[in-house]
């Protein structure tokens, strides 16, 4: 089967013009919107003004649609990468940008962390994080690159998908998570009370609660020393 990468578009004139990249940025948009479970062929064929059957002569399956949208978010990754030679920065710099493409597209992680993404953008992410690698480890580390890139995306792909989720049910909860939060808390302080629990309760009255993109940023920091430990 000929992937949707390699497969070239169809050709003709038509009345409305369409092409696959105003399919994607339509169905993106889309998505943006609604969400993966408000996204449909007829819907995005409607923003486009064809029916849903001129679509599957860009894209076959819904599934190749949505390969096509998880691209379109790598390349807006790659675009915000540059050349830095220093491998920390550059890791960190493909996890903030992935985190912020992540809340901006919040659909995107329902997209990322099963099977791979082979697109050009995501190739083009995966070569620059696998890069990055292979610079800390160094010639020695060679066969470690496939074990901590593994490491660092999986870190990556769980923690955008919390911080998406949490926020979604921020959304959605409203005052039930107030009262749940409030019945939490007072439970929590009585199981603390009785000094079970000393090293959990040393971590809930340490460092107070900050800034997201900080913690995310040092949590990062914490992987990246971890699987690039030469030790």
């Amino acid at each position: 089967m000929e992937l949707i990468w390699e497969r070239p578009e169809p050709r003709g004139r038509t009345a409305a013009p369409v092409d696959r990249r105003r399919i994607v940025a339509t169905a993106v948009a889309l998505a943006d919107a609604e969400g993966l479970s408000g996204l449909s062929m007829r819907k995005v064929g409607a923003e486009l003004q064809v029916s849903p059957m001129r679509l599957y002569g860009y894209v076959a399956t819904k599934d190749e649609l949505l390969d096509l949208m998880a691209d379109a978010v790598y390349g807006e990754i790659a675009a915000a990468l540059d050349d830095s030679p220093e491998w920390e920065e550059a890791l960190l710099a493909i996890a903030v940008t992935t985190r912020d493409r992540a809340l901006r597209h919040e659909w995107f992680v329902e997209l990322i962390g099963g099977r791979p993404h082979l697109g050009p953008n995501a190739l083009t992410v995966m070569e620059a994080t696998a890069a990055a690698l292979a610079r800390a480890l160094g010639p020695d580390g060679a066969d470690r690159v496939m074990v901590a890139l593994g490491v660092f995306n999986a870190y990556l792909v769980g923690a955008v998908r919390n911080e998406v989720s949490e926020r979604r049910v921020s959304r959605e909860s409203g005052a039930e998570k107030t009262q749940w939060q409030a019945s939490v808390g007072a439970y929590l302080g009585r199981q603390l009370a009785t000094g079970r629990y000393p090293t959990t309760e040393r971590i809930l009255h340490g460092k107070p609660q900050g800034d997201p993109a900080e913690t995310f940023a040092e949590e990062v920091a914490v992987i990246v020393r971890g699987v690039t430990h030469t030790g």
